[in-house]
């Protein structure tokens, strides 16, 4: 076993001579220890000195709302904030600092700073939220040309931008389809049908709206069954709830076929389109016959993750059901933008006010550096990408891509190191530990875990060659050792700043701690 866990591969004298990089890097990340800024500074330390208020607030603050004692805030000086914020961020991963594929279904490509520089504009970032309309007429404009974008590039008639994030959006369809068939008498409709290789969103967001969910799995070449369809469909069914391609990275081909199917029993087909970066401009969800369909910003768009949240959704909708958009609507009545809320039959509000501004004013400035052209070519080449490093991936002994075999995936692939880990006992969770000792992200899959020992991992169109090789020797040097030197690989991370998590202490609301006071408490005994 390598006594320092070293990630980099030797350079032969003559590849040295001509001045060829080593295959992987040296990597060491910080590891700070840093504490809690609760835990930093001493009583009176100061950063800036803040002027007293001009009007004392105990003369206006009704006795209830006093406080006994002042709040417990952290007390430090200026360079002790800096310090330890920038510590923390040398322990962190991403994009800006090493290759970074992974997060498979997430889409999670480079976000250009000039996108960060308009959103931190005064004129964006200074905005209140209930500014009267007529002071806020150039967010409402791009609001309003971001819904027509969307609209071309899908098809449909028109678009909701308020969801907050990818399953935000889900609901909202969902409580579209509700009201529709409310409003139509047909409360026998409480189904709703979803595959197993969609976003487990759909399921989760069918069944918090009050519908039995009916789960179709693939047939033998991985696609969603279409007899299995046909017998599910029937008076009850509101709705068919599908990602395209699914999480396996495998398009349906059939998928008109599927519309066709559940229109002629009645019920509605929403296109779940978060996984569109490799379909945009080559196919849109009206054509296939859907009657919604969701967008998420902050993947196909290039607008931030967020961690999950604040990011963006995007619903749209057919004529037939855009009564039942939330509100408020943005309108354009040919001179100025106003936003409507005498809708009777909407839905409401999804999220307060307009949505997430800074994405939205993100995905706008992407879509239009682009173009219709270059919104192709995007697509063309993170297709590319993907069937590129599945080339790579799968000449590594013990990694699988289940399904389809022989044939080509769009934007992503979900692997199975199934083999590799009957060989070694070395499994899917230990091989992404290992990967951060390179100073990069892996991710295993979100549930199901249809396929045994996943990874599903998406390049975008923001990689580049070289990335993909240098990932894919990463993952090719983590197989070595896992037969060569398992025990490096089950102990990792040894130079990252991740750790293995207590699996056994997640399920013991005991051990929970939302605040640092709660942390404090339960986990310092302090």
């Amino acid at each position: 076993m390598k006594t320092d866990h070293s990630p980099v591969s030797p350079v032969s004298p003559a590849d040295a001579a001509i001045g060829a990089k080593p295959p992987l890097r040296r990597f060491h990340q910080a590891r700070w220890d840093e504490p809690l800024l609760f835990e930093l500074g001493s009583p009176g330390e100061r950063g800036v000195l803040v002027p007293a208020p001009e009007v004392p607030l105990d003369d206006t603050l009704p006795e209830g709302l006093r406080r006994a004692e002042p709040p417990a805030l952290p007390e430090l000086s200026q360079l002790h904030v800096l310090r330890h914020y920038l510590r923390l961020s040398q322990e962190n991963l991403g994009v800006d600092l090493n290759v970074d594929v992974g997060q498979g279904t997430c889409t999670m490509k480079y976000s250009p700073k000039v996108n960060d520089q308009f959103v931190r504009d005064p004129r964006i970032a200074d905005l209140h939220p209930l500014q009267d309309e007529r002071t806020v007429q150039g967010v409402l404009e791009i609001v309003h040309r971001l819904e027509g974008l969307l609209k071309e590039i899908s098809g449909m008639d028109r678009f909701s931008l308020q969801p907050g994030a990818g399953s935000a959006a889900i609901y909202t369809n969902v409580s579209m389809i509700r009201a529709y068939f409310a409003a139509r008498g047909e409360t026998e409709r409480d189904e709703v049908i979803t595959t197993i290789f969609s976003h487990p969103s759909n399921a989760a967001c069918a069944k918090t709206a009050g519908f039995k969910v009916v789960t179709l799995y693939p047939d033998a070449d991985g696609y969603p069954d279409i007899e299995a369809l046909k017998a599910a469909v029937g008076p009850r069914t509101a709705a068919l709830l599908i990602t395209n391609p699914e999480d396996t990275g495998i398009f349906n081909p059939r998928i008109e076929e599927f519309v066709r199917i559940v229109h002629e029993a009645g019920g509605l087909c929403a296109y779940d389109q978060a996984n569109a970066n490799g379909i945009l401009g080559i196919t849109r969800a009206r054509d296939a016959g859907f009657d919604l369909c969701h967008f998420n910003l902050h993947k196909t768009f290039s607008t931030p993750h967020a961690c999950g949240g604040p990011a963006a959704g995007a619903c749209g909708v057919t004529a037939e059901l855009a009564p039942f958009l939330p509100t408020p609507t943005v309108e354009f009545d040919g001179e100025r933008y106003h936003l409507d809320d005498d809708r009777p039959q909407s839905v409401g509000k999804i999220r307060p006010f307009h949505g997430v501004v800074p994405n939205l004013v993100r995905a706008y400035a992407w879509i239009m550096s682009l173009g219709a052209d270059g919104l192709r070519e995007a697509a063309e080449v993170a297709v590319l990408n993907n069937n590129y490093l599945m080339k790579k991936v799968l000449e590594i002994p013990g990694v699988s891509a289940p399904y389809a075999a022989g044939r080509r995936r769009i934007e992503q692939v979900r692997y199975s190191w199934e083999g590799l880990a009957e060989e070694t006992g070395v499994h899917t969770e230990d091989i992404g530990l290992r990967t951060a000792d390179f100073g990069t992200h892996y991710w295993t899959s979100h549930h199901p875990f249809l396929v045994p020992e996943p990874m599903t991992l998406e390049p975008t169109e923001s990689y580049s060659k070289a990335d993909l090789d240098e990932y894919a020797a990463i993952l090719a040097e983590v197989a070595r050792e896992a037969r060569e030197e398992p025990e490096t690989v089950r102990t990792a991370p040894h130079r990252s700043t991740v750790h293995r998590v207590r699996e056994d202490v997640l399920d013991d609301p005991a051990t929970w701690s939302v605040t640092w006071r709660a942390y404090r408490r339960k986990v310092l005994g302090g």
